[in-house]
């Protein structure tokens, strides 16, 4: 089976969902690359960060619904509000939880004197996004929806 085969069908909309992740979370390492200097391939598959690769996915996913089912279908509304679930949890939610986590390892800090291991490690500060980065990985999600399915498998 070639790329071209999947066009049109569910393979096409899983394709391009999955795909578009991987793709926003190597940019994400190429960003952190330019913008410090340093190599970090744990970015690949860690969350938050710029862009959403949750973004990304879920609007690339609504994105390739739209275009082979239609926008005025159910279809494409249901993928939608499921995107928009989606990414109101990754900037609220989960950033909220990050934001905890990091007044909570603060505290551990000053209570056991930077012996984190005798707290049970440090908690995961990173596992949200800002707005911006949410509504930068939507975009680029519909934009590579748009490509792969016209450039790509059309």
């Amino acid at each position: 089976m070639n790329l071209g085969e999947i066009y049109g069908t569910g393979y096409e909309v899983i394709f391009i969902a999955f795909s578009g992740i991987v793709v926003a979370q190597t940019i994400k390492c190429f960003l952190h690359l330019i913008m410090k200097r340093s190599l970090d391939l744990r970015l690949f598959t860690t969350t938050g960060g710029m862009p959403s690769s949750h973004s990304a996915g879920v609007m690339g996913l609504s994105t390739a619904v739209g275009l082979i089912r239609g926008f005025d279908s159910v279809e494409f509304a249901i993928a939608l509000g499921y995107a928009f679930i989606v990414m109101y949890d990754a900037a609220g939610v989960r950033r909220a939880a990050g934001k905890q986590a990091a007044c909570l390892n603060k505290i551990i800090m000053d209570l056991y004197k930077q012996d984190l291991a005798e707290a049970g490690g440090k908690l995961k500060e990173l596992l949200g996004h800002t707005p911006m980065q949410v509504f930068v990985g939507a975009i680029f999600g519909v934009l590579y929806a748009f490509f792969i399915h016209y450039n790509v498998l059309h």
